[in-house]
C-alpha cells in the first residue's frame, strides 16, 4: 500500500474519517497544529497498528529504500496480524514535507481524502510482498541501537510502548 505519484497517504484503525482537522498529536515535539501524512519511502513504516512499537530500517539509494527491515517485538504479533488498518488518500500539494530530513509530510488546512479508504489488508503479507523482512523479536532496545550503530537510515515509532505489550496503558487508545 503505497502512494500514487502526486499524493501522501496517512494510515488509519478507522475507516470513517470524513475531513482531517489540523491537531496537535500527542506525541508531538512542536506546538503547531497539522494534518500527517507520509510519501511512498515512509508509508511501510506504518503498516502497523498505531501504538504497536516498531524499528524500521533501510539503506537509501536515490530516493529509494533498499535492504528493508522491520521489527517488532513478540508480545504486539498478534495485535498486528489481527488489526485492520485503512490508508487514506490525499494530494500532496496540500502537504510540504516536515523536519531537515523530512520522515513525514503535513498540511496546517483541514483535508479532504481524495476518496474513501482503501482497507490495507493482512500486515504480515504486506511486508512480504514488498520485500521487507519483518523480523518478531523479544524487545526492541538491543536491535534499535545495533540499528543506530550501523549507520543505516531508520525510524524508531512508538518505542515507548516497547516492552509494555498490547494490554499496557494505551491499549483503550489505538
Amino acid at each position: 500500500m503505497l502512494p500514487s505519484p502526486g499524493e501522501v497517504l496517512h494510515f488509519s484503525e478507522d475507516p470513517s474519517i470524513a475531513v482531517f482537522e489540523p491537531h496537535v498529536a500527542a506525541t508531538a515535539q512542536q506546538p503547531e497544529s497539522y494534518v500527517w501524512a507520509v510519501d511512498a519511502l515512509n508509508s511501510p513504516c506504518y503498516w502497523f497498528p498505531r501504538q504497536c512499537p516498531r524499528v524500521c530500517s533501510w539503506v537509501q539509494v536515490d530516493g529509494r529504500a533498499e535492504d528493508r527491515v522491520h521489527a517488532v517485538e513478540e508480545a504486539w504479533l498478534a495485535t498486528v496480524r489481527v488489526t485492520r488498518l485503512w490508508a487514506y488518500r490525499f494530494d500532496a500539494s496540500t502537504f510540504r514535507p516536515f523536519g531537515e530530513r523530512p520522515h513525514a509530510w503535513v498540511a496546517t488546512v483541514p483535508v479532504e481524502p481524495l476518496g474513501p479508504p482503501v482497507e490495507v489488508g493482512d500486515l504480515v503479507a504486506l511486508h512480504e510482498a514488498h520485500g521487507i523482512d519483518l523480523r518478531v523479536l523479544p524487545e526492541l532496545e538491543p536491535y534499535f541501537a545495533q540499528v543506530r550503530a550501523a549507520g543505516r537510515e531508520f525510524s524508531g515509532i512508538r518505542m515507548g510502548n516497547a516492552r509494555i505489550g498490547p494490554a499496557g496503558p494505551f491499549a483503550t487508545r489505538r
